[in-house]
């Protein structure tokens, strides 16, 4: 299995694959947002800007994914990414799940003074809502940070599987394979 995911880190589809699928759920959340006009909270903020490095992360292994640099920088990236997420994430449940005075998000985006990306891209990183325990969508009985659980989960066990099949060598080859 580990030779699998190491063939697989070497190929640009797969890192392509994740950058297309962080850019589908960035759009689903700009959908939710301007479409539907859910009106996005701080840590639905910071949760998007964690999905934002995994895209990255797709696309720096896409730019050449048989260096092992560029490899290990893709996936350090994607690994930072998909923690901060689920922790955000789980955070953000525990908002919505556990409702208190002390128990509550800040009402405004927290970024550096020298990149205020609420202040550069406000359609993108401006929020809007200041709950972070209001539940505003629901599928299957499941709020939009409940969901976020488990798609960080999954890019983290990925990019886990995928850092560590990077230790593998790679299987020496005896004559042609016409699969490659």
């Amino acid at each position: 299995m580990l030779h699998f995911f190491k063939a697989l880190s070497l190929r640009r589809g797969a890192w392509l694959l994740l950058a297309l699928s962080c850019a589908v759920l960035e759009g689903i959340a700009l959908y939710f947002q301007h479409g539907m006009g859910l009106n996005p909270c701080v840590m639905c903020i910071y949760e998007r800007l964690a999905l934002f490095a995994i895209l990255v992360s797709g696309l720096i292994g896409f730019l050449a994914p048989r260096s092992a640099l560029v490899r290990w920088i893709a996936i350090l990236i994607g690994l930072f990414g998909a923690i901060k997420g689920l922790n955000l994430a789980l955070k953000h449940t525990d908002y919505q799940l556990h409702p208190a005075p002390w128990n509550q998000c800040s009402p405004f985006v927290e970024f550096p003074e020298t990149l205020p990306l609420n202040k550069w891209f406000p359609n993108l990183f401006e929020a809007t809502s200041v709950d972070c325990a209001k539940i505003t969508w629901k599928l299957f009985e499941l709020s939009m940070p409940q969901w976020l659980i488990g798609i960080f989960a999954t890019y983290l066990v990925i990019l886990i599987v995928v850092a560590i099949s990077q230790f593998k060598r790679n299987r020496a080859t005896k004559g042609r394979n016409l699969f490659r």
